[in-house]
């Protein structure tokens, strides 16, 4: 079976600054990871953010060590100046989510939340 992305948002956040703008494309695939199951990818300035079942449970374990049900995938955010980044979070509960909150140096944040193609065993 081959790889089946398909486009589920593609948005973005103007900075009138620099008339520049911090763009967010979302994706929906039938095979991520190593174990080429279902998932989706968030795509920013030529970065990924792969929402994959082992690397969702190794970020849900991180979370649960600090007590969080929203979880900052700090790693995976750009956050270079506090007036603007790009931040990446996993959203525990049922069902869970990615949260991209995207902010300019000209905009109040902008949030997104996407409901990911799958549950955690041991949740």
């Amino acid at each position: 079976m081959s790889n089946i992305k398909t486009k589920l948002d593609e948005w973005e956040v103007k900075d009138l600054e620099d008339n520049s703008s911090l763009r967010i494309y979302v994706e929906s695939a039938t095979e991520l990871g190593n174990q080429s199951l279902p998932g989706i990818q968030i795509i920013y300035m030529g970065q990924y953010v792969t929402y994959e079942p082992l690397a969702v449970q190794r970020w849900a374990y991180q979370a649960y060590k600090t007590g969080k049900t929203e979880y900052l995938l700090e790693d995976k955010s750009w956050m270079a100046y506090e007036d603007q980044y790009v931040k990446n979070w996993l959203i525990l509960g049922s069902p869970l989510k990615a949260r991209v909150e995207v902010k300019s140096r000209t905009s109040s944040p902008k949030t997104r939340e996407y409901v990911l193609p799958f549950e955690l065993d041991n949740e």
